[in-house]
Order: C-alpha cells, then structure tokens, then sequence
C-alpha cells in the first residue's frame, strides 16, 4: 500500500470513527452525571441498542482473527462457541435475566454477597479481574494489533521490526480505546457499539462475498461450488477428536463455558442490567442469538476461502482474515474497514474497561474502602481505576505472538480458570437456599489449583499430561464442584435459609414472544448443524446428500408445532411464575391457644417503580 492510499485509508477511517464518536455524545450527553448513569446508562436501553452492544462486544477483531485462522488450520468446528451460545443466550433471558433485573442488581459480585457474603464477592471479583487483566483485554488488543500490521504493513511504513510495530499498533489503538470507556460509560459504549456493528455487519458480510467471487474467478456461485466440492471437509462442523472443539464438547463443559458468559460475565450482562424493562432487556439478549448464528459465514468461510488460495502456506494461521482483507478488499473501503475493525477491538476493550471499573468501584471501593462515598467519589476511582487496568493490559498483550496453536484456542484455555467456577456458585446460589458462602470459597480455590493441574501442571511438574479435552474438563470440574458445595451444604447449612427478594426499578412484564423467539432461534441451530455437516455442505459425493431436505422439512415442522404451542398454551403460564416470584412472601406466626399456633403467610406485589 503506498503512502497515498495510506493517508486516505487514514483520513477515512477518521472520519467514520469521528462519525461514531460524535453521535455518540450526542446520545449521552449530560447522563453521566450519577452512578446510575455512568454504570448502568440510567436503566433505560432498549433492545435494539442492548443486541447491538452485545453483538459487537462479543464480535472483536478475536473472533475475525481467531475463527478464520482456525477454518483456515482445520474445519467448522470452532464454530461450537458461538452457535451453541444460542442455548445459554434463551437460558440467560427467560430465567436469569427477571432474577437479576427482579433485584436490582447492578454487579454479578453483588448479587453474590446477597446470596452468600462479602467474601465470596470479593473472591469473584478477583477472578474477574485476573480473567481481564491477563487474558480477554490482552486478546482484544493483540487481534486489532495484527489485523492493522497486516493491513498496512506497519513495519515498512515506520522503519520498524514486526516486534516493535505490534507493540506501537497495540498501544495507540489501547489509548484511543480507553478514552470511551472511561470518560463515556456504558450508554455511549452501548451506543457506539450499536453504531459500529451495523459497519461490521456490512464487512462481515461483503468480505467473505468478495473472496468468493476472487476464487471463483469473478463468479461468487463458482466460488461457493469451489470449496462445497474440493477440500469439502473443511466445511464440516461435527468436530472429530482430533480436531479443537470435538463435537462431543458441546454436550459437555462448552455448555458451561457458554452460560457463564451469557448469563454472569459482568462485562456481558451489564448491558442487560441496564435495559429499561424486562421485556426490552429480553428482546436484546435473544435477538443477538440470531446475530451469533451468522458468524459461520462472515467468520469462518473466509478462513476457509484463504486455504483455497493458499494451501497452508501461511505463516501464521492468524494472518488468514488478513490476508484476505489486503487482497480483496478495494481501496476506497480500506478506510472504512478499518474503522469497523477499530470500532469491534474498542468495544471489546472498552466494555472489559467499564465493567472492571464498574466492579472495581461498586464492589471493592466502595464496600472495603469508603462506604460512604457519593456518585462523583465513584466515578472518578473507577476511571482511575480503569487507566490503571489498561496500561497493564498495553503491556501484557504484545506478549500473545508467542502462542504456538493460534490466538483462539489459546484465549478458550486460560479462561476455564474462572468462568466454571463462577457459573457453578451462580446456579447453586439461585437454585438453592441452604448452601452456604463457606462452600463456594472452597470451590473457587480448589478450581484454580486443579484446573490448572489438569490442563498443564502435570506436564510441568512431573513430565505427563491428562489425556482429556480441556473442554470436558470444565464440565467434569463443574459437576465435581456443585457436588462438592452441596455436601458442604448438608454438612453446614445456613442458620437461615436465602430468600430471593424482588425489588424491582423497572417493569417487570416479559416480552410476549420471548419464548416463540426462542424455540425459533433453537431451531435454527440444528439448521446450522445441519447445513455443516457431512449430510450438508460437507457432503464429500456432491453439494448435498439426499438426507439434507428431509431433514431440514422434518425440523420445520418441529418448530412450527412448538410455536403453536407456546402462543396458545405457555406463555400464559410463563408469565404467570415472573407475577409470583415477584412477590415477597412473609411469614408471621399468630398464638391461638396453647397448642394452636399457625404460620400465616401475607403476599404483597412488589411494583416496579415508574
């Protein structure tokens, strides 16, 4: 790229990120004024913007870099992480999301010392942040750093080492970055977010478009007849073991993995936290579901189209979407497509920034340090705060170049130190009532020590490994730690048992097609699975087997009964148990005699404050 089209890829991206920036401030203009603001956009997303955050904070430049550069070394198999997140997405907004919205809550951590105690908050808040500082802010910055050294070929233009240009790219775009998150909040993270996934949407789209057509020869259709007929493998989904994710894993820990991030990854859920209502906050979580089912396509079939290309003559399996980019993308959209890459690696970052910060300052600061301190005293930690976890992370994520088997598989390892344990304390905590802290302190020492002595410990320590997938790992230490908290319960229950108490700032009433929009992402899915599988694209005899139609009419017809069903019959019922757990039972006892005294129970409805 010569120096000309430099400035204008520069000058452009500019442009659209002064753009993004500018409305932005506009829509957030004066709301940063209380914590309510700052932390939780006011309590008033909707659901257009909670999907559009949720979308691009999940979509980073490390699903661009990390997915293609996985299609590209294997297959589809990777594919699991996030199409199976469809599960742990309906889970997340039918059940958990009218329980934590039902509370009030603002922070996971403090809905976990409401159920157990200060401990078990700050020991949650510990993993979070080891989690962000050396793992997923790391990997968002390192994955936008790439892309731009690969795109502009940043040591040519400076004079500089592949080494140095990383940690140059790396440390602009983390300064840039940080500036949202602290000085914005999460409404103008939430709307920047929203803004620049519509931008990656339309890459995600038009670049595997256009790789087609290269490979092709100028036809897109012969491109897709391209890689359903030569290599079709590549296009398989149904992981073998040997491959990264083996099929098997989705029945298991990836379950786990995926509900911990939907459902109580603070840096995910505070977007949901924020949602104006139950219903709008519904409508945002289940309508990125469907956004997730697209990432095979714009996330993967790139990948795939490069080792068409290529072969597997790639230095680096992460350099596959790269690679694509400079050699199909036109000049004139180098600027905007940086911009799109810029504002994914930003949100990822900068939503990691705010909810640090955010726990940092509601469950640290203000807990341990000034339990007296006002709106103004928190805003201002967690923005110091928040620059001290960045200028960590700046220099922690150069460091990611040295990963041997590619940025993806690395980032999913190192974060079953704290996602199975988290997700296991929240499930026992909102599906029992005796259990006490006592047991969940335990389980969070013992998963780190042992985790890490499956996955690498006894080969460092004593020259062995565990020949068992990482990923059933987390369900076999998932299932073992819920056990182990339950015989601590019986052991040493709680004097008095939890009560779940419904103290909600918004309207409580669910979004009425909430579960047919479930049921109907569900089957998608399977039609997902389906379409890559050795019945679908990854038919070596043919485009497709004969078993593809039967099959996809069968599931049709599943899911139309299942709809039926729950607009006729289900969500009445639905509705009815949110109405009831919403209220606050209270047990008084009323002396009639000597032998007589009976419990009276009184009901009162909790109303939402308007």
């Amino acid at each position: 790229m010569n120096t000309g089209s430099v400035w204008f890829t520069l000058v452009t991206c500019a442009f659209f990120m002064g753009l993004v920036a500018w409305v932005s401030y506009k829509k957030t203009k004066g709301g940063n004024n209380d914590s309510r603001g700052y932390f939780l956009a006011g309590r008033g997303l909707t659901g257009t913007f909670i999907a559009g955050s949720l979308l691009l904070t999940n979509l980073s430049a490390e699903q661009l870099i990390g997915l293609n550069g996985q299609a590209y070394r294997t297959n589809m198999s990777n594919m699991a992480w996030e199409v199976t997140s469809a599960f742990a997405i309906i889970i997340m907004a039918i059940y958990l999301l009218p329980k934590y919205l039902g509370g009030s809550f603002t922070t996971l951590p403090e809905f976990l010392s409401k159920r157990f105690d200060e401990g078990v908050r700050q020991y949650t808040v510990i993993l979070f942040m080891l989690g962000y500082i050396l793992v997923t802010i790391p990997s968002m910055l390192y994955s936008g750093g790439i892309a731009v050294l690969q795109l502009f070929d940043i040591p040519a233009l400076l004079g500089l080492g592949y080494v140095e240009s990383l940690w140059v790219v790396i440390w602009i775009i983390g300064i840039i970055g940080a500036i949202y998150a602290i000085f914005g909040g999460l409404k103008a993270v939430a709307v920047s977010d929203t803004l620049n996934g519509i931008g990656l949407m339309f890459i995600g789209i038009l670049v595997p478009v256009l790789g087609l057509i290269a490979l092709g020869g100028g036809s897109m259709i012969d491109g897709m007849k391209e890689i359903a007929t030569t290599d079709s493998e590549k296009l398989n989904a149904i992981g073998s073991s040997e491959d990264s994710v083996p099929f098997g894993t989705i029945f298991t820990g990836m379950i786990f993995a995926n509900l911990f991030y939907w459902a109580s990854n603070q840096y995910v859920i505070q977007r949901t936290l924020g949602a104006k209502n139950l219903a709008e906050g519904q409508k945002g979580v289940i309508f990125s579901g469907f956004y997730k089912l697209l990432i095979p396509f714009f996330m993967m079939i790139p990948g795939i189209v490069v080792y068409h290309q290529h072969g597997d003559s790639l230095q680096s399996v992460d350099l596959a979407y790269p690679t694509l980019i400079t050699s199909v993308l036109p000049t004139y959209m180098s600027g905007f497509f940086l911009a799109v890459l810029l504002g994914a690696v930003f949100s990822s970052f900068n939503s990691l920034l705010n909810s640090a910060s955010t726990m940092f300052a509601l469950d640290i600061y203000k807990t341990r340090i000034n339990k007296h301190a006002d709106d103004r005293k928190l805003i201002k930690m967690s923005q110091i705060f928040g620059t001290f976890l960045a200028i960590i992370a700046l220099f922690v994520s150069p460091l990611l170049m040295y990963a041997p088997d590619g940025l993806w598989d690395l980032i999913r390892r190192f974060t079953g130190f704290f996602n199975i344990p988290i997700i296991a304390i929240v499930l026992v905590g909102v599906l029992s009532k005796y259990i006490p802290a006592i047991a969940a302190k335990v389980v969070i020492i013992f998963h780190v020590i042992t985790y890490y002595m499956l996955v690498w410990g006894t080969d460092h320590l004593f020259g062995f490994t565990v020949d068992i997938h990482f990923i059933h790992i987390y369900a076999i230490l998932f299932f073992i730690e819920v056990f182990m908290m339950i015989v601590i319960g019986m052991i040493k229950p709680r004097e008095v048992p939890y009560q779940y108490k419904a103290n909600p700032e918004v309207d409580m009433v669910p979004w009425k097609y909430a579960l047919a929009t479930s049921i109907f992402l569900l089957s998608l899915v399977v039609a997902t699975y389906i379409a890559f599988s050795p019945i679908g694209l990854a038919y070596t005899n043919g485009i497709v087997s004969d078993y593809f139609w039967p099959a996809n009419i069968g599931l049709a017809v599943l899911t139309a009964l299942l709809i039926f069903m729950s607009i006729k019959f289900w969500n009445k019922k639905y509705a009815g148990y949110l109405e009831r757990s919403m209220v606050v039972k209270t047990t008084r006892k009323r002396k009639l005699g000597k032998r007589l005294s009976p419990s009276f129970t009184k009901y009162q409805r909790v109303e939402a404050e308007q």
